[in-house]
């Protein structure tokens, strides 16, 4: 093999795994790797994206995982540089995103000293990651990548990390280059099982699908629509599964559940004598939010198996291949299925409320715009090709609840870890891997300036992304659980911004909806400029104060 150093045996790693980009934030430790990616000649090469902030180009990484179902890269050097990952890996764990995270470090002769940037990175990372290993020999680079990208992406997917001593980059590589895993595929389970579920779905009187974020990848997603094509249950989504349900089956769709309750999923999940639980993960919505006190079977098909709780305590547990699995469970179907009449009356109605629940109310208010109007203005522009993004705050509860997707990953949620500011990046990452469609995404005044400096990474790479800002002067989600739970506010009010003229600083385009300008028309502008456009929305969250009141007691804790 040509003689390489371990700067360009990760590089060459990177292009044996087939990985399209690699986000970062150069340093010194580190910037051996930056030099090698920037300069290589083999067109194979990662393109390079330069972050403002490593929390952030973790984040973009994390939308790759996501969007891709590939391990998004992300680079940046030792200390603190390492230290501002944490964030985004632990989100990226938390809700099944594949990263891995390459670290810069001090030299190995500097490890074991009180020296510039050292710290015991893997020791930080370890909790935050599904695997943390230091690298002491560049003939390990290669290796330890690939065992890094592979397990990343095993179920349950999420962040790997590789802290790698300046000198090892430096150090030449003797070995050669791991060639890209194989996939792995799950088989199926025992089809005695298989035939248990069955059963169980003819003998229940209201079987319900609760989707959660392991059943929102594409082959998944297709495997439930062909299951509902030839056994058509009434799915509940959870906020990460969204998109699951398409066009064709939007009579099977009954809401997302999380956060609030009593909403048209709760009340069929409570009123279910069997739960199908498909991908479902605790952290988007734990078991006694929804099946405390409940009565009726659950059964449980996943990847993984689930964590066992005193309120979670499936039936029976279906691991395996989900799509697979499902596929041999509707075989089982073939003389068709049918719900009963009172069934269908009983459905009928939640379908009702759903439709009844997303219509704005009329406002006299000329300065604010309810929640409701621009969910609705924006549906009304979003087909099925694009890709939104949402950040977490009052907002958050008010595009769950009521923006509806009909393919999967196209509309993306923070719900595991709740962390501000993934909107913008995860946009950003969109744009890359979805080109030549249009990408939204959405944040409170609070959450957007946590990001909001990626604006530059977006303009410098030309991205198609229209940036909506609900904006109120408060971190609202707060807000209104303060005043729930003591009646008044404390700690989250912030002094006004012009992002306008915030976005116009970067280069891109700002625009601001008023009394001149309605939400409508300057939606339409937005729509129709090309690069980046943020859309500041003064926004009226009195509603608010009513959501509070269907919060689930446990999310005040």
């Amino acid at each position: 093999m040509t003689e390489m150093n371990g700067a360009k045996a990760i590089t060459q790693s990177l292009i044996n795994h087939d990985v399209q980009y690699v986000f970062g934030i150069p340093g010194a430790k580190v910037d051996q790797l930056f030099d090698d990616l920037q300069y290589s000649k083999d067109p194979k090469t990662p393109k390079l994206i330069i972050a403002r902030h490593e929390q952030n180009a973790a984040f973009m990484a994390s939308g790759i995982g996501r969007l891709t179902g590939k391990p998004g890269i992300v680079a940046v050097t030792s200390g603190p540089g390492v230290t501002n990952l944490a964030t985004g890996l632990v989100t990226a764990t938390a809700e099944n995103d594949p990263i891995v995270a390459i670290g810069g470090q001090v030299k190995r002769d500097d490890l074991a000293r009180l020296t510039h940037q050292s710290i015991a990175s893997t020791a930080l990372m370890a909790p935050t990651t599904k695997f943390t290993a230091e690298i002491q020999d560049a003939n390990n680079l290669s290796e330890a990548f690939s065992n890094a990208y592979q397990i990343s992406m095993q179920a349950k997917k999420g962040a790997t990390f590789l802290s790698v001593p300046q000198n090892v980059l430096s150090d030449t590589v003797t070995r050669p280059v791991m060639k890209a895993p194989k996939p792995v595929r799950q088989g199926i389970p025992d089809p005695i099982d298989l035939k248990k579920l069955a059963d169980a779905i003819r003998s229940a009187k209201l079987p319900v699908i609760l989707t959660g974020m392991r059943a929102s990848d594409d082959e998944t997603a297709a495997g439930i629509r062909h299951f509902l094509k030839k056994v058509p249950l009434p799915v509940v989504e959870t906020y990460q599964s969204a998109g699951v349900i398409s066009h064709d089956l939007e009579d099977s769709y009954f809401g997302r559940v999380g956060l609030f309750r009593n909403q048209p999923g709760d009340l069929l999940l409570k009123k279910s004598d069997l739960v199908i639980a498909v991908g479902y993960d605790p952290i988007e919505y734990e078991a006694r939010n929804w099946n405390h006190d409940r009565k009726g079977q659950i059964i449980n098909l996943d990847s993984v198996l689930p964590e066992l709780t005193a309120d979670y305590q499936p039936d029976l547990i279906l691991q395996g291949n989900i799509a697979a699995s499902l596929e041999a469970v509707s075989d089982a179907f073939a003389l068709g299925f049918t719900l009963s009449a009172e069934t269908n009356t009983y459905l009928d109605s939640l379908r009702h409320k759903l439709e009844k629940r997303d219509v704005p109310p009329v406002s006299d208010n000329k300065d604010l715009v309810h929640p409701l109007s621009i969910v609705q203005e924006l549906q009304k522009r979003v087909d099925d090709s694009m890709t939104v993004t949402v950040d977490v705050g009052s907002h958050y509860i008010w595009m769950a609840r009521h923006f509806r997707s009909y393919e999967p990953r196209h509309l993306l949620f923070s719900n595991g870890m709740q962390t501000l500011g993934v909107a913008l990046p995860w946009a950003i990452s969109a744009a890359l891997v979805r080109p030549n469609t249009q990408i939204v995404s959405v944040s409170g005044d609070g959450g957007f300036l946590f990001s909001g400096q990626e604006l530059e990474t977006a303009v410098r790479e030309h991205l198609n992304i229209v940036h909506l800002i609900w904006d109120d002067g408060y971190y609202d989600m707060v807000r209104f659980q303060e005043k729930a739970k003591y009646g008044r506010e404390s700690g989250v009010k912030f002094g006004p911004v012009d992002f306008a003229k915030y976005a116009e600083s970067f280069g891109a385009t700002g625009l601001r909806v008023d009394r001149d300008h309605s939400l409508s028309e300057v939606l339409d502008q937005a729509f129709a400029t090309d690069g980046p456009v943020v859309v500041d929305i003064p926004v009226d969250y009195a509603d608010n104060a009513e959501l509070a009141k269907e919060m689930l007691p446990d999310k005040f804790n």
